[in-house]
């Protein structure tokens, strides 16, 4: 499933290749990720321009001109594909959700293996809009900084800290590849509660989570997911510290990495340098 850093790479993509430019049709072979019925979506697209690109948690959110948003979201994994003007390479998939042309004739294709979501939001509208409005802020908002990192962490006392780095509604994009390292990072047990981290281990955690993220962004993202041209990304298992790392000895005192269950997921954890 992509998280934060892979919607950073797209954003940035998406800004680069198709702000500017005006949609000149959009198709959705599957209704059921819309929002709306597909000849709405596509005569409220038509003509519109996209004036920027945002990622917002696990959403690329773009803005258009004059007025209005759409809203993509690959869900439990999947792909964009875009082609340049005339490029003969690099085509859509023959199976595809969703695609949007362009006024230079250049496309974007959106395939999805499982819950995606292509969501239309006129003026005024995005506010209202249920499964984006609802989320809290990202690691790597302008707006976020330690300071307040920590009010969310006193906000909370009983919470574990592990659920806390996972609800969306309290920090958008994290999601359990990125939630391990962080805790390793800063030598936290995913179950302690907040309410018992030092304010050294909480900014310990801010540090290491930003740390963490800023890697991955800057390698293209995780190894197994695709950018905007089809290249996979950078950030492979030989840059976890402790995730997906069973058995195998802790990078900083040796330890049998271990693997638990935190509630709904499942945690890497070194059992020496992360004690409950």
């Amino acid at each position: 499933m992509p998280e934060l850093p892979e919607l950073v790479v797209w954003a940035r993509q998406f800004r680069a290749e198709i702000v500017g430019k005006a949609i000149t049709t959009a198709e959705t072979p599957q209704p059921k990720c819309l929002n709306a019925p597909p000849d709405e979506v596509a005569a409220f697209l038509t003509g519109r321009g996209v004036k920027d690109a945002r990622e917002r948690g696990k959403w690329l959110i773009l803005d258009l001109a004059p007025d209005g948003h759409l809203l993509l979201n690959l869900g439990m994994g999947g792909d964009f594909h875009y082609r340049r003007p005339g490029a003969r390479s690099a085509a859509p998939p023959e199976k595809y959700q969703f695609k949007l042309t362009f006024s230079d004739g250049s496309e974007l294709a959106l395939r999805f293996s499982w819950f995606g979501y292509v969501h239309i939001a006129r003026s005024g509208e995005l506010a209202r809009h249920a499964m984006t409005a609802s989320l809290g802020p990202s690691p790597l908002d302008p707006d976020m900084d330690v300071a307040r990192f920590r009010r969310m962490v006193a906000a909370r006392p009983r919470r574990s800290v592990k659920s806390f780095l996972l609800d969306q509604k309290v920090l958008a994009g994290i999601g359990n590849v990125y939630a391990q390292d962080p805790l390793w990072g800063a030598r936290l047990h995913p179950d302690r509660q907040l309410g018992s981290l030092s304010p050294a281990e909480v900014d310990a955690l801010w540090a290491s989570l930003r740390g963490v993220l800023e890697r991955s962004i800057a390698k293209g993202g995780l190894a197994y997911e695709r950018d905007l041209y089809g290249n996979l990304g950078g950030y492979g298992r030989e840059d976890y510290d402790v995730a997906y790392r069973t058995g195998e000895p802790c990078p900083r005192c040796g330890a049998a990495v271990q693997k638990i269950k935190t509630g709904a997921t499942s945690t890497h954890l070194c059992p020496e340098c992360q004690k409950l």
